[in-house]
């Protein structure tokens, strides 16, 4: 399987600067593994969206996948449910 390419909107970086170090590592982490699997255990396919959600710890990461160019976009990262207000 190919490896996927991983972009984010910029208001993603607005997302990231409040979450304390030792959890951004891990959201970091997670988005990466995204590359090789944009589909992993565990995310969900949000209803009436063409995007996915994925947990890491408390946080969220929602993210949409184009497949044909082989891209992951990732489009809010955020604490809980407020992640949920695109």
């Amino acid at each position: 399987m190919a490896a996927y390419s991983i972009f984010f909107k910029d208001s993603v970086r607005k997302d990231l600067d409040p979450i304390p170090k030792h959890h951004l590592q891990r959201i970091m982490e997670r988005i990466g593994a995204l590359a090789e699997n944009p589909r992993p255990a565990g995310c969900e396919k949000l209803s009436g969206q063409e995007k996915y959600r994925i947990r890491q710890g408390d946080y969220r990461i929602i993210y949409s996948i184009q497949d044909t160019q082989l891209t992951v976009r990732v489009v809010k990262v955020g604490h809980g449910r407020e992640v949920y207000r695109i």
